[in-house]
């Protein structure tokens, strides 16, 4: 049955469009079943009815005119109770509804399981038959496995567009608009344009949908990829001399398999008759010919599908060195470079005055390209999981980096929203030009310190035109993503001079390296099952002092003259843990006095990130001279949800109570120490969670360089007392939901509303 079950899920994700795609799988399901129906009802939000969308055994007439609502009849049933039922004779069943037209009123036996895609109904998937039967177990487990298939190609295709709006507009397929997907938000802003798919060389199943501009070209550089294939494969086989002649002869079955009689004649056959682009045509010859192989009984001829994909593989390989420089292709004027998994080189085939978002099926925030996104300024989205990367090409998408969303088909209402949030926020940055220079401080006279996040020195330029005091958070471990090694002590002295330098006299506080979790170094790999509870941070350098000793003096050395150096220590759990870092600190820098660098001790302090840190932050402070609280992790850590992964995206929140009560809690214990105490997380960048933090009491909270203005411009327009009658609020309620909703609405009476974007962390 495994067997089956992989069969039938390549050959519907290698189908052309949903409805080939459900064709198929009604047609496969119901011969892997034994039964003589098999059929999907697919939701419409729009009408609120389950419509038949395909069939193997019902009247194909029926399709698409045929339709339940909500929890009428049997499928409806399935739907509303969002679990399978197996009946053997569902005709006696009290949610029995005969559907007129369809001739399923033989049919006794009925199987319906539902199709969820995060935690949304999407359909139905039905199997039927005249004999009373109970499905057992395993045929059970079958359908549910497949529903779970079928409903990523259901949320694919809704985010194209391919979905049926109506039951009378069925063969319309009107596009549908506005379908919302979810990733992780990687780099601030909202961005319009159309989608551009980039996708990795010589692999076929990134090759994206897109339409040939001339059939007659598309046509000749195909022939030329197989002359190119064919001239590679004659060299291969000439290079391994030591093969018998019976093994030589299976490179000249390879050549005769791209003739103009067999796999040529059919991508041609698709250039033309499709429309397609010679890459897209390849994909979807190899894909067929692999499938037909993968369903053939005997092992020796179901290998040779791997045979057809390595010279799908060879041809793609020759096609795209035929394409011209990327660069030169005519981009949109706004492009959203969307791939199956963005790359730091694919932003340099994008003219940069075109480049306008990026999208990223797989990857996190803390991604090379997402870190050179925040750089430019670029709004980016990463771990779209459920993006149909292939067939995005040429769409008109919207993306939220604020939240992390993205918005297929855009309608006219959606458009003229997002338009007017861009139009206000460059009239809110313009307008922010003129308080760059002034203090954060409230009408009431309460004066808040206002730091950045660095990590390259292009963050530390533009921290500087946004009227930052100084950085609360440098990200030492990202030069060392950007190389191929471990920098020396001379490169790192230079890398941190240039931060020190940018920003003296203000502070510049730098973490130590921070690698381990979601922050993997090539050269210096870190394989766990469970990375973010397992070795990183402090836990590494402590592990390897001859990597903290070096970073140390390097920093040390950095600030020499100008010693506006503090040092934050990672993911620190317990006090032993200062304690051993104090002592190779302090053992650094006599180092750097005996070589005669003439530096003052720099302040040293500890991030607040994990439980275990809440609740010793007393100790913690009666230890160093600051602390910090990373309201990512710590929120993370809390509540038990993995900041970069999408499928729980929606439980993350730094509203939620616990994590409110938890960062009251730290303050406080800093206080009572007399600790400067300050937060360098995304909770401190979201205005309104900044309103809060500054009525906790802390002193400092440290952003992204774009959202410095407009805390500042909120903090400058509010009063403390205010500030303290909203957390005293909020503090009583027992929903993050409730109070995100709450800050919205005390936003907007300060006359902020939608200028600071959503609330909501999420």
């Amino acid at each position: 049955m495994l067997n089956v079950l992989r069969q039938i899920v390549q050959e519907v994700n290698n189908a052309g469009d949903l409805d080939a795609a459900l064709n198929i799988l009604v047609d496969r399901v119901q011969k892997a079943m034994n039964t003589e129906v098999c059929s999907v009802y697919v939701y419409d939000i729009e009408s609120k009815r389950h419509i038949l969308r395909a069939t193997k055994g019902l009247n194909a007439a029926s399709v698409g005119k045929v339709s339940l609502s909500n929890n009428e009849g049997l499928v409806g049933f399935v739907a509303a109770r969002e679990e399978p039922i197996n009946l053997d004779d569902a005709s006696k069943h009290p949610k029995y509804h005969y559907l007129s037209g369809t001739g399923e009123e033989k049919f006794n036996s009925f199987l319906g399981v539902p199709i969820i895609n995060q935690k949304r109904i999407l359909g139905v998937l039905v199997v039927q038959q005249s004999e009373r039967r109970k499905f057992d177990e395993s045929e059970e487990a079958f359908m549910v496995t497949m529903s779970a298939q079928l409903a990523g190609v259901l949320a694919h295709a809704e985010a194209t567009g391919h979905v049926l709006e109506s039951p009378d507009e069925f063969q319309k397929k009107k596009v549908k608009h506005d379908v919302a997907i979810k990733g992780s938000p990687a780099a601030p802003g909202i961005a319009i344009g159309t989608v551009v798919v980039l996708s990795p060389t010589a692999d076929l199943y990134d090759v994206p949908d897109r339409k040939a501009q001339n059939i007659d070209e598309e046509v000749l550089r195909f022939q030329h990829a197989i002359a190119g294939a064919r001239e590679q494969i004659k060299q291969v086989g000439a290079a391994l001399k030591d093969l018998r002649p019976e093994e030589q002869a299976l490179f000249d079955v390879y050549i005769r398999m791209l003739d103009d009689d067999a796999l040529g004649s059919e991508v041609i056959r698709r250039i033309k008759d499709n429309n397609q682009w010679a890459q897209g045509a390849l994909r979807d010859v190899i894909f067929e010919y692999v499938a037909h192989f993968d369903r053939m009984d005997d092992a020796y001829l179901r290998e040779r599908a791997t045979d057809i994909k390595d010279l799908g593989a060879r041809v793609l390989a020759q096609l795209q060195d035929t394409i011209e420089l990327v660069s030169d292709l005519d981009f949109p004027d706004k492009t959203i470079l969307v791939s199956e998994e963005l790359t730091p080189s694919m932003l340099g085939e994008i003219p940069e005055h075109k480049l306008v978002g990026l999208v990223s099926a797989k990857g996190s925030a803390n991604s090379h390209v997402a870190i050179l996104a925040r750089a430019m300024g670029i709004p980016t989205i990463m771990g779209a999981v459920d993006l149909p990367v292939k067939q995005m090409d040429g769409i008109e998408l919207v993306i939220d980096g604020y939240r992390g969303y993205l918005y297929t088909h855009p309608s006219e209402k959606m458009l003229q929203q997002f338009q007017a949030i861009v139009r206000e926020e460059k009239a809110l940055v313009k307008g922010l030009e003129a308080i760059k220079d002034l203090p954060a401080q409230t009408k009431d006279g309460h004066r808040l310190k206002l730091l950045v996040n660095t990590g390259l020195i292009t963050d530390a330029y533009r921290s500087l035109d946004k009227g930052a005091e100084g950085v609360g958070l440098y990200r030492t471990e990202v030069p060392f993503m950007m190389r191929d090694r471990f920098p020396s002590e001379t490169e790192q002295a230079q890398i941190y001079r240039s931060q020190l330098e940018a920003f003296a006299p203000q502070p510049v506080t730098m973490r130590t390296l921070d690698i381990g979790g979601d922050k993997a170094l090539t050269y210096f790999p870190i394989e766990e099952d469970n990375p973010f509870l397992g070795w990183r941070g402090i836990r590494v350098t402590l592990d390897h002092p001859e990597i903290f000793l070096l970073q140390i003096r390097a920093m040390l050395k950095a600030s020499e003259g100008l010693n506006n150096l503090k040092i934050m220590l990672p993911m620190i759990t317990s006090t032993s843990e200062v304690e051993e870092a104090l002592h190779f600190i302090y053992r650094a820098y006599q180092e750097v006095l005996e070589e005669g660098v003439q530096v003052e001790m720099p302040e040293v302090g500890v991030m607040i990130e994990v439980p275990a840190a809440v609740y010793q932050a007393k100790q913690l402070a009666s230890m160093v001279d600051f602390l910090s609280v990373g309201s990512n992790d710590l929120t993370q850590y809390l509540l038990a949800v993995d900041r970069n992964n999408p499928r729980v995206a929606g439980l993350y929140d730094s509203f939620h109570p616990s994590v409110l009560a938890a960062l009251q809690h730290i303050v406080d214990a800093g206080k009572s120490e007399n600790c400067p105490v300050s937060v360098c997380g995304e909770l401190a960048g979201n205005p309104a969670g900044a309103l809060l933090l500054m009525a906790m009491g802390y002193d400092m909270l440290s952003m992204n360089a774009t959202n410095v203005p407009r805390v500042k411009s909120l903090i400058r327009q509010s009063e403390l007392v205010y500030a303290k009658q909203l957390l005293a609020e909020v503090m009583q309620l027992d929903s993050g939901h409730v109070i995100g909703s709450t800050l919205d609405l005390a936003l907007s009476k300060l006359g902020h509303g939608r200028l600071f974007g959503p609330v909501s962390s999420k």
